[in-house]
Order: structure tokens, then sequence, then C-alpha cells
């Protein structure tokens, strides 16, 4: 099994990451010794987790969720994936008359 996970670090923020062995990891990161971005922001708990057969789709995945927005993120945490839809819709805002022509 692969795992891409979710750590809430103690600043509130959150990490994304994949691995093969999540309980290894988490000590990993809980130790001080996963990235410098979680030793700096210790302790951190795991909030979320998804499994995959390979570590390839796990990576994918993470990469993905590291693309979201804290409130996307959360309500993949909190399980409100009919959220998720809505979340991921672009909000575009007009800062001004469009220049494009239509030539």
């Amino acid at each position: 099994m692969c795992y891409m996970y979710i750590l809430r670090c103690s600043n509130g923020q959150y990490y994304v990451g994949s691995t093969k062995d999540i309980d290894k990891r988490l000590a990993e990161h809980q130790a001080g010794e996963g990235c410098l971005f979680t030793k700096k922001h210790l302790p951190v708990e795991l909030v979320y987790f998804e499994k995959f057969q390979r570590i390839d789709e796990a990576f994918l995945r993470e990469h993905q969720v590291k693309g979201w927005n804290r409130k996307k993120k959360e309500a993949l945490i909190n399980n409100h994936r009919e959220l998720l839809p809505e979340l991921s819709k672009a909000k575009t805002v007009q800062t001004g008359p469009s220049t494009s022509s239509g030539t």
C-alpha cells in the first residue's frame, strides 16, 4: 500500500505528502526528520490519508491536492466531498475592460 497524506502543523498550516510507509513517515515528521517545513512547525497531526496501490498514483494525488486552497483541503479532510466541485470553480475578478480584439 502507498499513501497520500495531509498533516496539520502546529501553526495551523497543512502539509501534503506521499509515502509507502505512513507510520514510518509520520514518525520521521514528528522526530523532525521529515522535511524542513514540518520540522519548523512541530508537532504535526495526521488529519487525512488516501490509499493507493502504487506510489506514482499517491505522488500524483499529492501534487493535485498541494495545488488546492485551504478551504478545498478542509472539505476533503472533513469528508465534505460534495463541496469540492464548487470550491474548484475559478473565481475571476474583472480588473478592467477587456483588451482582446475579435479579429
